[in-house]
């Protein structure tokens, strides 16, 4: 006889502490958060007359220890108390039809709205209390870093390919279409060409930004995970490094003032020869900022469509077996080595193109424009966004580059604030914040489903919980 059918229904271990346990925890969170204060906060140095004065803060620093715990006592009781205690309750044995989520029902209409509020943005910028040129100026912002992001996503949400140093490749972009506009093109073609440097020089920029993420790809082919990182951290900075010394090339420091962008020749001034001039309308500053809102939305949709059709074609597979499985990619055949190496390249390309329009728009390049800080901006636009996730990345863009500009306006602080700190300041502390609390509650980003780019019968969500780095 058969004994009786195992249960084999899981159920989840209730792991909420304990009175003892729970004041452990607090105390440890006392401690530490008191050590990381206590240089920071506690600590407070100020030079008098060359000498220097330390002072102690530790009233601010307890009340700082005290918010935290209080914090954690709350998250312990309101959010995973009542997780553990969900999680444990005995389920219903009539089979459960799963409903379709909120985020699926609405899904395939995001990517649509957000074109459509893109192109009518200009239109809704003239209602905008901040005034059309600044609200068009930040849109204009924001898309560049949308640009950079999807180029970077190449690299390491679809290849899995950890780059510090995509800034390497932005600044690339920029200096080949200062040198090329200033010194290559007047001397081959006079200064007549100037007005039309920047479609020029556009292309050039990409291919020269490519060439150069092959160059980087050579020496990384063995390299993954942290090695890779150090690596391309290192690429970033000697590039930034060669643009402040090779002086006679790069100027730099004081960088290179560049021709602006142009309508098709035309530019934006008053007089004879202009775009107001050519359409007969009144001269208007807010021409050229509609003229580079448009334009680097056309480039970030350029990206967009071509790193979507990538992914759909066998280089796209390849970039995204590579990033699951490198061991598993080679006994299928795949050459690791030109998988490897297109993905640099072509997120490169579009760093290229991005950096480009950049001087194009600001009329001058320097080293401080692409310093680390801005790899690892575009970085966690990236992971923030969802490896893999295109439209995650939009949104993580909006939020992060968004967050700066709110801080500006910020000026009520100043009452609470010490005496010559700017509310500014503390901008990339609350985006580092955000950071801990995305990693905290959504560690796989803001998007953590997607549709397969190859699929049978019937086409899928696949969870971020089945795969290596997040999507599939």
């Amino acid at each position: 006889m058969s004994g009786p059918a195992k249960d084999t229904s899981s159920k989840a271990e209730v792991k909420t502490l304990d009175a003892f346990g729970l004041a452990k925890d607090l105390i440890g969170s006392a401690i530490i958060t008191m050590l990381i204060l206590t240089p920071i906060v506690s600590l407070k140095t100020t030079m008098n007359q060359g000498v220097l004065l330390i002072s102690g803060r530790w009233i601010l620093a307890a009340e700082l220890t005290a918010a935290v715990v209080i914090g954690r006592l709350l998250i312990h009781l309101y959010a995973w108390y009542k997780s553990h205690a969900a999680a444990n309750e005995v389920e219903s044995t009539k089979p459960v039809v799963k409903a379709t989520s909120l985020s699926d029902r609405i899904g395939k209409y995001v990517a649509p709205a957000l074109l459509v509020f893109a192109l009518v943005l200009p239109i809704i910028s003239y209602a905008s209390p901040w005034g059309e040129k600044r609200t068009i100026d930040l849109a204009i912002y924001i898309l560049t870093y949308i640009m950079l992001g999807w180029g970077l996503n190449v690299v390491v949400g679809l290849a899995g390919l950890l780059d510090l140093g995509y800034v390497a490749f932005y600044a690339i972009g920029a200096y080949a279409y200062a040198l090329l506009s200033t010194v290559l093109l007047p001397y081959l073609f006079g200064p007549g060409v100037l007005p039309w440097a920047f479609y020029i020089t556009l292309p050039l920029s990409g291919i020269l930004a490519a060439t150069w993420g092959i160059v980087l790809g050579f020496p990384v082919l063995r390299l993954r995970g942290d090695y890779l990182a150090i690596v391309t951290l290192a690429f970033g900075e000697m590039i930034r490094l060669v643009l402040i010394n090779w002086f006679a090339l790069t100027n730099g420091p004081q960088g290179i003032i560049v021709p602006k962008a142009t309508f098709f020749g035309l530019p934006f001034k008053d007089g004879e020869g202009s775009f107001s001039a050519f359409f007969n309308i009144p001269y208007d500053r807010i021409h050229f900022y509609f003229f580079l809102y448009y334009l680097i939305l056309t480039l970030a949709l350029i990206t967009y469509f071509v790193t979507k059709r990538l992914r759909r074609l066998p280089i796209g597979r390849a970039w995204e077996a590579l990033r699951e499985d490198e061991i598993a990619c080679r006994s299928l055949g795949i050459n690791t080595t030109t998988t490897k190496l297109t993905a640099f390249a072509t997120g490169a390309m579009f760093g290229g193109f991005a950096g480009s329009f950049f001087a194009a728009r600001q009329g001058f390049v320097s080293p401080e424009s692409f310093v680390y800080i801005e790899s690892a901006l575009i970085l966690a636009i990236v992971v923030l966004g969802g490896l893999g996730s295109q439209i995650g990345i939009v949104f993580s863009a909006i939020a992060i580059m968004g967050s700066f500009e709110i801080f500006r306006e910020m000026d009520f602080m100043k009452a609470i604030l010490p005496t010559g700190t700017e509310p500014i300041q503390f901008r990339m502390l609350a985006v580092g914040l955000a950071m801990v609390l995305m990693m905290r509650f959504r560690p796989r980003g803001f998007v953590t489903k997607r549709e397969p780019t190859v699929f049978l019968k019937e086409k899928k969500s696949i969870s971020g919980d089945m795969v290596a780095e997040g999507h599939g």
